[in-house]
């Protein structure tokens, strides 16, 4: 059984946990993620580590409340107690003094992005931090992104916050501008059209580009396959091969259909809980 000490909301839908797991806490390093089952009975789900404190054994994980799952998760309050967590899984990111790195960032994908962002920054390299919302009420943990970021720009969809538009857009205004440093590698985090339309971009300016893949998963041990991506025209796993890839060779047509797979299921689940079983955990 793994506690929760804290369990709030960062903005609408979205929530932040912290969880004492002090093993997982001792190895967690930035890009990992845990499989986590919120009951007995429960789907186990992958979610990003988005921090961790080794003296207090604790990590924390942002998510969004998504499905039936999410939606147990919300509802914990703390003291109370998650019955599995497996991890860390997957590979942690590259770290090193890479020059300078723009870090992309979209929605929830923002809580991926800042263990990355600080681990490179401690490294040495500088940081170019793009982080994309939908609007201001979605926006979270800028100051924790600005602390480990040289330079900080930000974008919304309604334009309620920075630069009204898209990541790409402001992405492409810093390779274009021949007066600024140039960018030495991009990596982007967040939804799937999102990191595609950050590979197809930097693709024309031939430029290093990591992605960090939300592929579907079950066991994250590479045994289900579930996971699976093609990579370069080879099958990869997400949860032992990645999570991190050359976003120019993902094949995102694929990645993006297979997330979709089970839409509809896990929509008449969540409504079939909500209607026979949301008076406790299933």
């Amino acid at each position: 059984m793994f506690k929760i000490k804290e369990i709030y909301t960062l903005a609408p839908g979205t929530l932040h946990a912290i969880i004492e797991a002090p093993l997982i806490a001792g190895k967690a390093e930035a890009g990992q993620f845990i499989i986590i089952r919120t009951s007995s009975k429960g789907e186990r789900i992958p979610l990003t580590i988005a921090d961790y404190d080794r003296a207090q054994g604790t990590i924390s994980i942002v998510f969004q409340v998504l499905g039936k799952s999410t939606t147990q998760l919300a509802a914990l309050k703390p003291g109370g107690v998650i019955p599995d967590l497996l991890g860390p899984q997957g590979n942690p990111s590259e770290m090193g003094n890479f020059g300078n790195v723009a870090v992309v960032g979209g929605g929830v994908g923002i809580a991926a992005a800042y263990p990355i962002v600080k681990s490179l920054k401690n490294a040495g390299s500088r940081i170019i931090s793009i982080n994309g919302f939908r609007s201001r009420d979605n926006m979270f943990w800028m100051d924790k992104m600005e602390k480990f970021s040289d330079s900080l720009l930000i974008s919304t969809n309604d334009g309620s916050c920075g630069r009204k538009g898209f990541v790409t857009d402001v992405l492409r205004e810093l390779l274009d501008n021949k007066g600024e440093e140039r960018i030495d590698r991009v990596i982007a985090i967040g939804p799937a059209i999102m990191m595609k339309s950050v590979a197809d971009l930097t693709r024309n300016y031939n430029l290093k580009t990591i992605v960090s893949l939300n592929s579907l998963m079950v066991c994250g041990m590479g045994m289900c396959g579930a996971c699976r991506v093609t990579v370069g025209g080879k099958t990869n796993f997400t949860c032992m091969d990645g999570p991190d890839f050359d976003g120019h060779l993902v094949d995102f047509k694929e990645l993006m259909m297979r997330l979709d797979s089970y839409k509809h299921e896990e929509k008449t689940c969540l409504e079939k809980w909500n209607r026979e079983c949301a008076g406790g955990p299933q």
